[in-house]
């Protein structure tokens, strides 16, 4: 394979990359997602040598 057909392989590859990233960012609804919430499961109980921010408590 000659350096020619390289460069024109990472061009390629380059080119399908970036059009598929302005794909994603003209397509992208940024409505779709508002009415779902993220659930955060903490553990209830933490170990002793938590810090004091992650048990809650007032410093």
């Amino acid at each position: 394979m000659t350096n020619r057909q390289v460069l024109l392989i990472i061009a390629a590859f380059i080119a399908v990359t970036l059009g598929s990233f302005i794909w994603y960012i003209a397509t992208w609804d940024s409505r779709k997602g508002t009415d779902q919430t993220t659930l955060i499961i903490l553990p209830e109980i933490l170990p002793s040598e938590a810090p004091a921010l992650a048990t809650g408590t007032m410093l």
